[in-house]
């Protein structure tokens, strides 16, 4: 039965998740269709509906676009898409249009003369990038550049940047934002499975017994996907639910089973899973025989991981982790999703491949309600990772095999050594120390605010701000890290241009340019072709490197780059995602079906002329060779992976006592340059705040409301407290909050941003900043007033 929802502002902020449609195991979920138009527009009143999906979390809701008069005036769910059924959270309803249309555009290029920001024209600014950029390759080399980009970008947009770094200048320092949200989930996947991509689906949720949440708090990350399971346990024959994280969010108050653990050991906890099913015989001995390798070396290292032990570590209940185990190890049909909790923190990867080790010891994946989401935190994450703007070559290639290289080199025609692969990409960390160290001089930032998002914000801050560094910075509006560049340049956004892009469930939607941008803000796309044009770069037969003029023909070039790999999307036109509203890779040439479900037939993509990588020590990050990797014999099983627990990189002492740790509230996305410019949002969560357990508030003398300052090594911020059921000894803060709309001087009088006190270490294998633990002091500023 369909409803159709048209909410008051205040009540669907207040109501996140919406009106409830109950379901039992192997029912289809139900539609019910959220809509929010501007005041004073009626249905009506709508010039017309224009196909899109949102793009404000990874969940990739299929949704129209409502224009009138040039102008979107609002937005509704699309009844017939499989990821939402025609939900919307409240960032969809509330800061999608309304967080694009706001007189703070940026709707010309601005250039820095004599310290300011000033207008100019496109022409001018233009000729700045080139001729600097043209200088520095002339005098340096393509060393001298790198590019950091985002993971809200479409699809064509990263395939166009990734041709022009690699191929057009041939830099190896290329990263994206999704090296903070989404890196560990593509280096879990590549490591257990040969090649990234998820292997489950959404809809695995309306199937499954057991759902398992790690480190992944959906009610705030993913609005509509929690409504999803809230339906599933409001319904009959609900699933058990078992959540690892150390507050109790509104997933842990629902679950079986909550493992508050101590932020950074994940992975004795992990471990500790991993022995249950061992020791208990809840592992399917044939099928991990046949399909998978590594299975005696997984036993040994985890034999000494009692519950007991794990417990003491971990600061849980041994009973606890019994009980989650045997959840696992006796249920038909889990399903487990995985995020920042265990991307952020310590061990990163090694612990999300236990989540996957948990799965293929019991066979349990490419069968319904059996699903694995190593989950992304941004709309176009996978994208980014697949077109290669980031640290991974297109097509999930491999970076040390010659054959992929040379199949690159041919598509692009270029010389297969224009192509830097002498060793994978400079990761984000590393590329803003070479830009500390003066290595590179021109740094092009799109769709991403590094001054708030990074670790470690006061030498972000300094290394931005550089005058040897030529920063180019593209986007929406004058960010924090846009204020520091050299030149900023107008971006269009999400309704303003045409594109497509991929949610964390490998479902593939086309987004139609609904309206003109403003001014002379141009489409990212349009932004990088003008680059690529202007420096002449071309491929050896003297034709230009991209001949592309539309989205279109940058997506078809993208679809041959895809042929034949896991992420094929030869049979993915526009015209089909016309027709269908959304559409999971791989879909090759001549087929007409989604692929809900990687890996049904057990063959994993570890064959070594197919594989993404050869793999990864879990505990140096030290690459394997290609010919350790032959002698294994993997041919399609998948690997059973770990490494031994060495637990938190910066633990508490004596003098920093507590653990800090950074998350998301349910109202806001990254760094507030969209959502803070929405009246509903902005009231719901309008400013940073601080949350620890009664304890160690009472320990302290503090109480709700006192003003209170958190102290690492790094930095401060100052903010209210509030008192909550976190774990004993832990202080978390949202990071979104950053300094656009503050005074100035804020980040040294009032500091705000969770990420001045955040540490600069990251995970071995997939190098994802551990942004979930930093030591801290903290003691109240001011009382409760």
């Amino acid at each position: 039965m369909e409803e159709t929802l048209r909410a008051e502002p205040a009540e669907r902020v207040k109501d996140i998740w919406g009106a409830r449609t109950p379901h039992a195991p192997g029912e289809a979920w139900p539609t019910r269709v959220d809509q929010q138009l501007a005041d004073g527009i009626a249905e009506g009143d709508v010039d017309t509906w224009v196909r899109s999906a949102c793009v404000l979390c990874s969940n990739g809701c299929g949704c129209d676009i409502a224009v009138k008069d040039g102008r979107m005036v609002g937005i509704r769910g699309r009844a017939d898409d499989a990821i939402n059924r025609g939900r919307l959270g409240p960032k969809g309803l509330y800061a999608s249009w309304q967080g694009v249309q706001n007189d703070e555009r940026l709707t010309t290029p601005l250039v820095r003369r004599d310290g300011e920001l000033v207008a100019v024209s496109w022409e001018e600014a233009m000729e700045l990038v080139v001729e600097r950029s043209s200088r520095l390759l002339r005098e340096k080399g393509p060393l001298s550049h790198a590019f950091y980009t985002s993971g809200q970008l479409f699809l064509e947009e990263y395939y166009a940047l990734a041709v022009i770094g690699k191929a057009g200048i041939g830099t190896p320092h290329m990263d994206g934002n999704t090296r903070l949200c989404t890196a560990t989930a593509a280096a879990s996947l590549k490591e257990s499975f040969g090649a990234d991509g998820q292997p489950g689906c959404y809809e695995d949720i309306d199937e499954c017994d057991a759902l398992f949440l790690f480190g992944h708090n959906a009610a705030a990350t993913q609005t509509v996907l929690w409504a999803r399971v809230l339906d599933r346990l409001d319904g009959a024959q609900p699933p058990a639910v078992v959540v690892v994280d150390p507050r109790e969010t509104p997933v842990a108050a629902r679950a079986d089973v909550h493992l508050a653990v101590r932020p950074g050991t994940n992975l004795a906890l992990m471990h500790s899973l991993v022995r249950e099913l061992f020791v208990n015989g809840w592992v399917d001995e044939e099928w991990m025989t046949a399909h998978t390798l590594g299975a005696e070396e997984l036993r040994a290292q985890v034999a000494e991981w009692t519950a007991e032990r794990a417990a003491e570590v971990c600061g849980v209940d041994a009973d606890d982790i019994r009980r989650a185990a045997r959840i696992f190890g006796t249920s038909q049909r889990v399903v487990s999703t995985v995020l920042q909790g265990f991307y952020q923190s310590a061990q990163a990867t090694a612990s999300s491949c236990q989540v996957n080790n948990l799965h293929l010891l019991r066979g349990m994946i490419g069968r319904p309600g059996c699903g694995i989401l190593q989950m992304n935190g941004q709309p176009t994450a996978q994208n980014n990772r697949e077109c290669g703007a980031d640290g991974d070559l297109p097509g999930f290639r491999n970076w040390e095999n010659p054959d992929h290289i040379r199949r690159l080199a041919e598509l692009w025609g270029v010389h297969a050594d224009v192509i830097p692969h002498w060793a994978e990409s400079t990761h984000a960390m590393q590329l803003f120390r070479y830009v500390e160290l003066g290595t590179i001089g021109f740094l092009w930032i799109s769709a991403t605010n590094p001054a708030v998002s990074l670790p470690q914000l006061p030498r972000i801050r300094d290394i931005l701000a550089k005058p040897e560094t030529f920063v180019v910075v593209q986007d929406l509006y004058l960010t924090e890290t846009a204020a520091l560049a050299d030149v900023v340049l107008p971006a269009a956004a999400w309704g303003e241009k045409t594109g497509t892009f991929t949610n964390a469930t490998r479902t593939v939607h086309l987004a139609e340019k609904a309206i003109d941008p403003p001014g002379q803000a141009r489409s990212d796309l349009d932004i990088f072709l003008d680059y690529a044009r202007r420096m002449d770069f071309r491929r050896d037969d003297g034709r230009p490197l991209l001949e592309w003029t539309t989205p279109e023909d940058a997506y078809r070039a993208w679809q041959e780059c895809s042929r034949g790999r896991p992420c094929d999307y030869t049979g993915i036109s526009y015209d089909d995602l016309r027709r269908e509203s959304g559409i999971r890779w791989p879909r090759r040439e001549g087929e007409s079906a989604s692929t809900d479900r990687l890996y049904a037939d057990a063959v994993f993509a570890t064959q070594p002329d197919y594989c993404e990588t050869f793999g990864h020590d879990l505990a140096t990050g030290g690459a394997v060779t290609a010919e350790s990797f032959k002698a294994q014999r993997p041919d399609g099983k998948a690997l059973l992976k770990t490494t031994a627990y060495t637990g938190p990189h910066e633990p508490p002492d004596a003098e920093y006592p507590l653990t800090f740790t950074t998350g998301r509230s349910v109202y806001h996305f990254h760094t507030r340059t969209k959502t803070g410019r929405t009246p509903e949002l902005v009231a719901a969560a309008p400013s940073v705040w601080v949350e620890t357990d009664a304890a160690t508030a009472a320990a302290r003398g503090l109480y709700e409301g006192d003003v209170v300052e958190v102290r690492s090594r790094r930095g401060r911020i100052v903010a209210p407290l509030r008192i909550t059921r976190i774990r004993e000894g832990a202080v978390f803060a949202p990071f979104h909050y950053g300094y656009w709309d503050a005074p100035e001087g804020a980040e040294e009088r009032h500091p705000t941003a969770a990420n001045e006190l955040t540490i600069t270490e990251w995970d071995p294998v997939s190098k994802q900043p551990v942004y979930k633990v930093a030591a801290v002091q903290l003691s109240r500023i001011e009382d409760a007033s």
